[in-house]
């Protein structure tokens, strides 16, 4: 835990020795696949965000994402998921260490975009962040844990694969690439209402929150 930054959790942080194997045949992501290249409507999204960490930010299926491109070319565009509140990331020791995936946090504070492309951003919680952010608070600087009982330990956990069908949570989101989407996008980055008197003329890209609910199991999606 880092107050104002992530809430970490893994096996073996402190301790190797009493960490549980790692699966078979898991292979170590390399530095350079914190980004990606994209090509076609990718590389070109309707709904583009200025942005101070990179030259655009943009939303893909629900994503928030930064792009570059050192040439100007649609052929050579980069693009990769940003550090938003409540994005899951990888922990990593000093490169050219990138993480197994044996310990993870979750952004809980202002986002720290500047481990945009340091680190690998492998989620995003959608339910229960708060569950993370309100966690006690360590004595140590910052609120780290300064002992090993201050920390919370984590009982038990399921993925949703191993869930019966009935049990696994289903959720929606409003389509970035809509027409609605669009108009949200919009009006978040001009309110106008009693409060708002000034329009903003723009919106920091982890500022959007993508509207997301959970459906009953009866409903299609």
């Amino acid at each position: 835990m880092v107050d104002n930054w992530v809430a970490q959790w893994g096996d073996g942080e402190d301790d190797s020795g009493k960490a549980r194997p790692l699966p078979e045949g898991l292979g170590l992501a390399p530095e350079q696949a914190y980004s990606t290249k994209i090509t076609g409507d990718k590389a070109t999204p309707r709904l583009k965000l200025k942005d101070p960490y990179a030259p655009a930010a943009f939303f893909w299926q629900g994503w928030p994402v930064a792009m570059d491109s050192s040439t100007g070319q649609a052929s050579d565009v980069s693009a990769w998921p940003i550090h938003c509140y409540g994005s899951v990331g990888v922990a990593r020791d000093l490169a050219p260490d990138t993480g197994t995936g044996a310990e993870l946090y979750a952004v809980i504070g202002h986002a720290p975009r500047q481990l945009d492309r340091n680190i690998a951003v492998i989620g995003q919680v959608i339910e229960g962040i708060e569950h993370l952010s309100t966690l006690p608070r360590g004595t140590a600087d910052a609120g780290v844990y300064a002992t090993q009982a201050e920390r919370t330990p984590i009982l038990s956990v399921r993925l949703v694969g191993e869930l019966l069908p009935a049990e696994q949570p289903r959720f929606e989101y409003l389509a970035t690439e809509s027409d609605s989407f669009a108009h949200y996008l919009a009006v978040r980055a001009n309110r106008q209402d009693e409060f708002y008197r000034v329009p903003a003329g723009g919106v920091d890209v982890c500022n959007v929150q993508v509207p997301i609910r959970r459906i009953e199991h009866d409903r299609q999606p």
